[in-house]
């Protein structure tokens, strides 16, 4: 069946980095659009970033442009998520999301919480 498991979240220290994984299983990785979302508590829903299916293409939030780098792996049917210079407004889960076409798949996400 499909699965998206996302780990490499915790806590880290305001100006400290992090590397989540979202290990995918069940479907055509290559195929799919990944996406990072994150949603912390009383808030919405966001776009973090997205990865056409071949790497060619990467787009970022406003909020995380310059600090945070999305790559995949598509022999490991793994995408990436490097976070630097995190601040505390980064804290919340995230999620990775697989998308072509009417298909959506989504992980269950990492707790990532940036605190001193």
């Amino acid at each position: 069946q499909v699965q998206l498991v996302e780990s490499g979240g915790g806590l880290v220290q305001p100006g400290g980095s992090l590397r989540l994984s979202c290990a995918a299983s069940g479907f055509t990785f290559s195929a799919y659009t990944m996406s990072w979302y994150r949603q912390a508590p009383g808030k919405e829903r966001e776009l973090v970033g997205m990865i056409t299916n071949t790497g060619g293409t990467t787009n970022y939030a406003s909020s995380v442009k310059g600090r945070f780098l999305i790559s995949r792996d598509n022999a490991k049917n793994t995408v990436y998520l490097q976070m630097n210079s995190l601040k505390p407004e980064d804290t919340a889960v995230y999620s990775c999301n697989a998308r072509r076409v009417q298909f959506t798949y989504w992980g269950q996400g990492t707790q990532v919480t940036v605190s001193s």
